[in-house]
Formats: C-alpha cells, sequence, structure tokens
C-alpha cells in the first residue's frame, strides 16, 4: 500500500479554519446586485453545496484510516460552509435558495451506488466542475461580494482536489496499468459530458461572468489532465502547494 500523509491534510483543513475564523464573513450588510441568472445559477450550486456528508463519512471510516476520517470530516466541513456563504450571499441579493435540484440528486444517487472509489470519482467530477464555475464567478462577476465569495470557496476547492486524488491514487493503484487508464480516461470522458451540463443549464451566467459554453468545457478538461495523472499514479500536490496547478 503507498503511505500517505493524511495528517498533514487534516492539519492543512485545520489551518484553513483558523483562517476562515480570522478572517471573518464578507460584509453581507452591504447586499448583492446579482443578476436573474446568475441568481438562479447560484442557488443550483447551493444545493450542491449543501449536504451532511453522512455516506462519504461512513465510507471513510471502513476505510480504516482514522487520519483519513478526520480529513474527510474537515473537508465535509468546509463544503457546508460554502453552502451557508451561497446562501447568505442569495439573501443579500434579496433571493433565497432552492430545496433541491435535479443535478445535485442525481450526483448523489451515482455516487453512493458502490464505495468508497466510485464515490470518491463521481465527487471530483463536481468539484472540478465547480472550479470552473467558481474561478468564472470569481473573475467576472459585476457584483463584489459575489466575486468575494466566489473567490473564497475557490481557494477550497483547490485545495480539495488534490486530497481526493490522493486517495483515489491508493484506491487504485492495485489496479493493472492499463486498467489504471481506462478508469481516468473513463472519468475525464465524463468529466465532458458533465462539463457539457453545467454549460449548457448555467450558460446564461457563465455568459454573464464573460465565459461561453465551449470555453468553459474546453478549460475544464484542461485542467483535468494533471488530475487523471495524479490518479494514475502521478505526482499529487502536498497540501502547501495546491493551488498553483489548477
Amino acid at each position: 500500500m503507498i503511505k500517505t500523509g493524511y495528517g498533514s491534510w487534516v492539519r492543512e483543513f485545520e489551518a484553513g479554519r483558523e483562517r476562515r475564523a480570522a478572517l471573518g464573513d464578507p460584509d453581507w450588510g452591504r447586499g448583492a446586485r446579482l443578476p436573474a441568472e446568475i441568481v438562479r445559477s447560484i442557488q443550483k450550486f447551493q444545493v450542491g453545496e449543501d449536504g451532511d456528508g453522512s455516506a462519504l463519512c461512513g465510507k471513510a471510516d471502513l476505510a480504516g484510516d482514522p487520519v483519513y476520517s478526520e480529513a474527510v470530516r474537515l473537508f465535509i466541513a468546509e463544503e457546508q460552509n460554502h453552502a451557508r456563504m451561497l446562501k447568505l450571499l442569495l439573501e443579500a441579493g434579496g433571493a433565497g435558495t432552492l430545496d433541491g435540484h435535479w443535478s445535485d440528486a442525481a450526483f448523489v444517487r451515482v455516487r453512493r451506488l458502490l464505495g468508497l472509489r466510485v464515490e470518491l470519482l463521481v465527487l471530483m467530477i463536481a468539484e472540478v466542475v465547480a472550479l470552473g464555475y467558481y474561478r468564472a464567478l470569481r473573475d467576472g462577476a459585476a457584483d463584489p461580494l459575489a466575486r468575494k465569495v466566489a473567490g473564497r470557496i475557490l481557494a477550497d476547492e483547490e485545495r480539495h482536489v488534490p486530497f481526493h486524488c490522493l486517495r483515489l491514487q491508493e484506491g487504485l493503484a492495485g489496479l493493472p496499468r492499463p486498467v489504471r487508464g481506462a478508469v481516468t480516461a473513463g472519468w475525464r470522458g465524463l468529466l465532458a459530458g458533465a462539463a457539457a451540463l453545467v454549460a449548457v443549464d448555467h450558460g446564461p451566467a457563465l455568459r454573464a461572468c464573460g465565459v461561453g459554453r465551449r470555453t468553459f468545457v474546453a478549460q475544464t478538461l484542461r485542467t483535468s489532465g494533471w488530475m487523471a495523472r495524479a490518479m494514475s499514479g502521478g505526482p499529487v500536490p502536498a497540501p502547501a502547494q495546491t493551488g498553483t496547478r489548477v
């Protein structure tokens, strides 16, 4: 088995929690001017960020590494904080949240079909798509509060991806190299499909941020190359290096 350093990831997640506490929340009282297309888009992403993570925690516990389980719980806490911030952003813009959305329900059902490896492969698709989405919002939204919230979430997501890549590298390590290659190629194919669906569903919001549908899909696939290599046994950025490869 590959020797891992999940203790360093626990420390990184804890450091992130301390940084957030020291920084405090954005000034929600300033309000937000959010176009209708961006409101609808953020509402859908807020649903995806919200959840108790119980299924993932259970599978992580079954993996038998208590340090990894602790890191997973800290990861879930960050995702829940994203949902909280998106909810407060919507409220600052005079909008509410959704009770659910078909795309999130579909992802959840697929993730829970099998074990931890499948759960993380599907979760990684959502995480990589989110990188492109929050980057577009951070760089292209007209509202300063929306840009600030997106920037904070993006910084967390850039850390999540290498964390999951490390665990998937372990999970795939016992497979023959051609099988690992087929798995990661299939993963990138599914990622392309998911990015295309998001580009269609969130197209008006992406255009408002200056990103076309084709550009969004192409950028998502381009950033996923090193991730596929990492899952297959290539280098995975250490916690201190996250945010420099995505």
